[in-house]
């Protein structure tokens, strides 16, 4: 992110000149009083706020899952199958991984084959 801004009418800035970068793999909070901007200045690293001054462009090949403050709840799905929904493609990944796991426990399992499945599902 840089030089982020967000103003909402009548011309009130909510975030005023936010630049961001952070580590690979990092885990990020964000800390701050009621009507500080926090929850806009998430909805923009998301890429769901895009009406911004300034730059917000996630890093290639990064994943960001997001669940929404106030989400639209799919109600035939219980608490964890909403929040997985929010995780999009790495829960897909999550999901591969545990499976390739209790593969390892198959009699005849094709170890190589598994651990080089594995490696690579740990690298994304």
């Amino acid at each position: 992110m840089n030089r982020v801004g967000k103003i909402v009418p009548p011309k009130k800035h909510i975030l005023k000149d936010i630049s961001l970068s952070f580590f690979p793999g990092a885990k990020i909070g964000v800390l701050g009083l009621n009507g500080s901007g926090k929850s806009t200045l998430l909805r923009i690293m998301a890429g769901v706020d895009t009406e911004i001054e300034g730059e917000a462009i996630p890093m290639k090949g990064i994943n960001i899952g997001y669940l929404a403050q106030e989400p639209q709840l799919d109600p035939d799905k219980d608490v964890r199958g909403n929040v997985e929904e929010g995780l999009g493609e790495m829960q897909q990944i999550v999901n591969r991984y545990n499976a390739v796991n209790d593969a390892f426990a198959e009699p005849d399992a094709d170890f190589d084959a598994l651990l080089a499945e594995q490696a690579e599902l740990q690298e994304k």
